[in-house]
């Protein structure tokens, strides 16, 4: 009896040998994605971006393409509302690209590098390695990691879910959460190609706005030059609307709307733009650092905020909000309150 009592034991033994040998550990995983991070010549995927700002979730499908070492094209779209914008990287600078407007903003950046991206592979990655403190899971079929964000506005989000599929390593989804540990944007991804093909001219400027023009009604001039005023929904204690002003410009009209409490204040202006004819493409040079705002790219110094959303320019300009309620207050227009 005590012989097959022991014979058990080293059954057991021998079992759960062999199960941690199938069994790789947060450091293992890790490293196997740096690794494939550092041996990939580019990707393709496709995902659905989801926001929870306002008061209902926006949504917008992304194309995303990398060909190492620094192109890249991002391409998000809302077929509801006849959104598209593109974020292109090539040999000649960083451009966002508006197809509706036929222009094109160039920024002195360093993007992707600066900051986190969640729908960016090999960011992912870095925000993992970033991150001494990582949480890590393994499920049946996922790796999940809980890491710290490295946005311009992490106290704002400071962490993120990211899962894998095990095998592959293919992203399947990120969760971007609030300090309440609120999903606030959600990556899920469809579709990663490894290693693809590119044309040679697949990170051409003309040639990546007529690719994005294809899938959106490029804005005309038909007369109606109005537009919906858009309010902030930004919650920052003591702040209220204390003034709406409206005035008549030459494209139509221009909204002035200001904000103030006890020791801060703010201005959003929005106004219709100019829309450059199809036969060419402007190219504006921007001062100021890109900020993600999730719907759209904006242009960040230390005292402003401007972007373009369907058609409308904003500008939001403050003396003394932090840069962090800045994107903040940015963010929630898109959101918000539209009379």
């Amino acid at each position: 009896m005590r012989k097959e009592l022991w014979l058990v034991i080293a059954l057991i033994a021998v079992i759960a040998i062999l199960s941690a040998c199938g069994t790789k550990s947060q450091e293992d995983v890790t490293k196997d994605l740096q690794e494939k991070a550092e041996e990939l010549k580019g990707y393709k995927a496709t995902a659905k971006m989801t926001l929870a700002v306002g008061n209902e979730p926006h949504s917008y499908d992304i194309d995303i393409w990398h060909n190492k070492p620094g192109d890249y094209r991002v391409h998000l779209k809302n077929e509801k509302k006849n959104q598209s914008q593109m974020i292109l990287r090539n040999k000649t600078g960083v451009y966002v690209l508006t197809p509706a407007l036929n222009k094109s903003y160039k920024f002195q950046s360093d993007w992707p590098k600066n900051s986190s991206q969640a729908y960016l592979y090999e960011s992912l990655v870095a925000d993992i390695l970033a991150d001494s403190e990582a949480k890590f899971k393994a499920t049946k079929e996922h790796y999940v990691f809980e890491t710290k964000t490295r946005y311009q506005n992490k106290n704002m989000l400071p962490n993120q879910e990211i899962t894998f599929k095990k095998g592959t390593l293919e992203p399947v989804s990120v969760k971007v959460m609030d300090a309440n540990q609120n999903p606030v944007v959600t990556v899920e991804f469809s579709k990663m190609e490894f290693n693809p093909k590119f044309d040679k001219n697949s990170f051409d400027t003309n040639n990546s706005m007529t690719s994005a023009q294809l899938d959106v009604e490029v804005i005309g001039d038909n007369g109606d030059s109005e537009f919906s005023v858009q309010y902030s929904m930004a919650d920052i204690p003591g702040i209220t609307l204390v003034e709406e002003k409206v005035v008549n410009t030459e494209n139509g009209k221009r909204a002035l709307l200001s904000y103030a409490g006890e020791d801060k204040s703010f201005t959003i202006i929005q106004e219709k733009v100019d829309v450059i004819p199809a036969t060419s493409m402007e190219t504006v040079n921007v001062n100021g650092e890109m900020v993600d705002l999730g719907f759209t790219i904006g242009a960040m110094t230390d005292k402003t905020i401007s972007w373009s959303d369907n058609g409308v320019e904003f500008l939001l300009v403050s003396n003394d909000l932090t840069p962090e309620e800045m994107i903040m207050v940015a963010k929630s227009v898109q959101g918000g309150v539209v009379k």
